[in-house]
C-alpha cells in the first residue's frame, strides 16, 4: 500500500506519516513535506523518484504525472486498468493526503500580485480530485483534523465505501471553496467585486431542529470562523429564526463600541434599545418601549449579564439571551426559565464579523451587494439645515436613532430620547405611516416622546412627517435629505423650532 503526502499545513503530519507506515504503507512526499518526514526519520520516498522526472519550473511542477495520477485514478477493479498500470510501471497509491497553498492567508497578508499568483495550488488540486473521483479504492483526506478519523478507521478495519465517500465530498467541497475563493479575489481585483460569476461559501457550523417552519429543513453556515470562534451554547438549542433575531440584535447592541447597549429584537425588527450607565438600567430603559412585544423577545447585551440584570430579564419569558458574557450566578437565575436559551460569545463586549457583503435571495437567484454600515462620523458630520442647532445629548440620540433606523426594516422611522428608544415604526408602505404607528405605540405604552429626536433611514418625501412629530413634541431631526421637497422639509422644521440635519446617505433595509 503506497500514501502520498504533501501539505501545506504540516502540523500533525509527523505522527500522520509514522502511523501510517506500522500500517504497512509506503509514503511518498514532495518538497517541503518530504524534507519534514524525512527529518524525523520517516522512511519516505521523493515524488520524483516515483514520477522519473525531477521537480521543474521553480516548483510549479512537482506531481502532475502519469505515475502519481495513473496511481491514484486506476480502478482496482476492472483488470484492464490492472493490466495497464502493470504495463506501464504504475503503481497504486491508496491515500492521498494533500491540503493546499495558504492563498487565503496570502492575501491576507500581501497585495503583491506575483506572491498571490505563486499561492495558487495546481497540483494539490489536482491530486485531491483525482483520489476523490477514486474513492472506490482510495482516501482522501484534505483536513488535519480527520488524522485520528482516518487512522482508527484504518485500524479498526473499518476503511469502508461510505467512509471514504464522506472523504470525497469533504474533498470536492474543499477544492470548489478553494477555488471560489480565487475566484472571488481575482474578480474583486479587476472587477470591482462583480463579476460573471458569484461565489457564496459557508461552513456548517450546526443543523436547526428545523427552517423557518416546521415543515422545511434548515442549519447555519459561517463566513470564516465567526459562530465556531464566537458562539458559545449555555443553555438551550438556537433555532433558524433565532438566528436571524440574534444578528439583527447583536448588530445594533454592538453599533455602539464598548458602550452598554442593550437591545431587544422580536420578530427581526427592534422593540426596545436603550444605552444608559450600566447594562441594567440599559435593559430597564429599553423594556419600556415595548414591552408587549419583549414577551418571548431576542435580547442582545454588549457586556455580561450579571445576577441582577438575570433577576430582572427573568421577570418575563424571553426566548433568547446573547450576549458577550453571561456569569455562572446568572445561569444558574435563568435554569428555572425552561424554554429560555442562552448564548454568549466568551468576549469583553460583542464583537461582530463586520462582512463586508450582503445578499439576498430572489426567485430564481439572489441579488448581491456591497454591506451596509454608518459610518463612524455620519452623524457628527451631518449637514445642519435649520436655525436652531442639536444640543450634545440630542446628537447623541441622533447617533442612536440613526444607527438603528438603519438596521430596522423600510419604511422606518426611529425616536429616541435621553439615550433610549421611545417609539419605533418599521416595514410600513409609507413614511408618514410610520410615524404615526410609532406615535401611537408610544402613548398606548405611556411614554413621553416631548423633546425626542426622530431618525429616518430615507428622506421624507412630504413635510406631514415633520407635522406629526411636531405634535409629538420632537425637537430635533435627522434623515439623509434628497427629496425634490427638502426645502418644505426645513422650512416646517424652522416654523417649529426643530434642529434638522441632513447626513446625505440613505440606509434602507428591505
Amino acid at each position: 500500500m503506497r500514501a502520498l503526502i504533501s501539505v501545506s499545513d504540516k502540523s500533525g503530519v509527523e505522527n500522520f506519516a509514522k502511523e501510517l507506515v506500522s500500517l504497512g504503507y509506503e509514503i511518498i512526499s514532495t518538497g517541503g513535506t518530504y524534507n519534514k518526514l524525512k527529518e524525523a526519520g520517516i522512511a519516505v520516498i521523493e515524488a520524483n523518484e516515483v514520477t522519473k522526472f525531477p521537480e521543474c519550473f521553480e516548483g510549479r511542477v512537482k506531481t502532475l504525472n502519469p505515475y502519481i495520477h495513473g496511481g491514484i485514478l486506476h480502478r482496482r477493479d476492472k483488470q484492464s486498468h490492472l493490466d495497464q498500470a502493470k504495463e506501464l510501471g504504475v503503481e497504486g497509491i491508496d491515500l492521498v493526503c494533500v491540503n493546499l497553498y495558504p492563498f487565503k492567508a496570502t492575501i491576507e497578508k500581501t497585495d503583491d500580485f506575483e506572491e498571490i499568483i505563486e499561492n495558487i495550488d495546481i497540483g494539490g488540486p489536482a491530486m485531491v480530485r483525482s483520489a476523490a473521483k477514486n474513492f472506490d479504492s482510495v482516501i482522501i483526506v484534505t483536513d488535519v483534523a480527520d488524522y485520528d478519523l482516518v487512522l482508527d478507521n484504518l485500524k479498526n478495519d473499518t476503511n469502508t465505501v461510505e467512509f471514504r465517500r464522506d472523504m470525497m465530498i469533504k474533498a470536492y467541497e474543499h477544492t470548489a471553496a478553494y477555488d471560489s475563493m480565487i475566484a472571488n479575489y481575482m474578480n474583486k481585483r479587476f472587477n470591482d467585486g462583480f463579476g460573471d460569476k458569484q461565489f457564496i461559501v459557508g461552513s456548517k457550523v450546526f443543523d436547526t431542529r428545523y427552517g423557518e417552519n416546521p415543515h422545511q429543513k434548515g442549519a447555519l453556515y459561517e463566513f470564516d470562523s465567526q459562530f465556531t470562534n464566537k458562539f458559545i451554547t449555555l443553555k438551550g438549542e438556537a433555532s433558524f429564526n433565532n438566528m436571524g433575531d440574534i444578528s439583527g440584535a447583536a448588530r445594533i447592541a454592538a453599533a455602539f463600541g464598548d458602550e452598554p447597549a442593550v437591545c431587544i429584537v422580536k420578530h427581526g425588527n427592534p422593540c426596545g434599545v436603550a444605552i444608559k450607565d450600566n447594562l441594567y438600567d440599559s435593559y430597564v430603559e429599553a423594556l419600556k418601549c415595548d414591552p408587549v412585544s419583549a414577551f418571548g423577545g431576542v435580547v442582545a447585551v454588549n457586556g455580561t449579564v450579571d445576577k441582577k440584570l438575570a433577576e430582572k430579564m427573568n421577570e418575563i419569558f424571553l426566548e433568547v439571551v446573547f450576549a458577550a458574557k453571561i456569569t455562572e450566578e446568572a445561569q444558574e437565575v435563568f435554569a428555572s426559565k425552561k424554554r429560555i436559551k442562552l448564548f454568549e460569545q466568551g468576549t469583553e463586549v460583542l464583537e461582530l464579523a463586520n462582512d463586508l457583503i450582503d445578499f439576498k435571495r430572489v426567485d430564481g437567484g439572489f441579488v448581491y451587494q456591497d454591506a451596509d454600515k454608518v459610518e463612524e462620523n455620519e452623524v457628527r458630520n451631518s449637514e445642519l439645515k435649520s436655525k436652531r442647532k442639536a444640543s450634545e445629548q440630542e446628537v447623541k440620540d441622533m447617533e442612536i436613532a440613526y444607527k438603528i433606523a438603519s438596521l430596522t426594516k423600510s419604511n422606518c422611522v426611529v425616536y429616541v430620547k435621553n439615550s433610549a428608544m421611545v417609539a419605533v415604526g418599521m416595514g410600513m408602505t409609507s413614511r408618514v405611516d410610520a410615524s404615526k404607528a410609532a406615535l401611537r405605540k408610544a402613548e398606548d405604552m405611556g411614554l413621553d416622546v416631548e423633546g425626542a429626536v426622530l431618525a429616518s433611514e430615507a428622506f421624507f418625501p412630504f413635510r406631514d412627517s415633520i407635522d406629526e412629530a411636531n405634535k409629538a413634541g420632537v425637537k430635533c431631526v435627522i434623515e439623509p435629505g434628497g427629496s425634490i421637497r427638502d426645502d418644505e422639509i426645513i422650512q416646517a422644521a424652522d416654523e417649529y423650532g426643530m434642529a434638522l440635519y441632513f447626513s446625505g446617505k440613505r440606509h434602507f433595509l428591505h
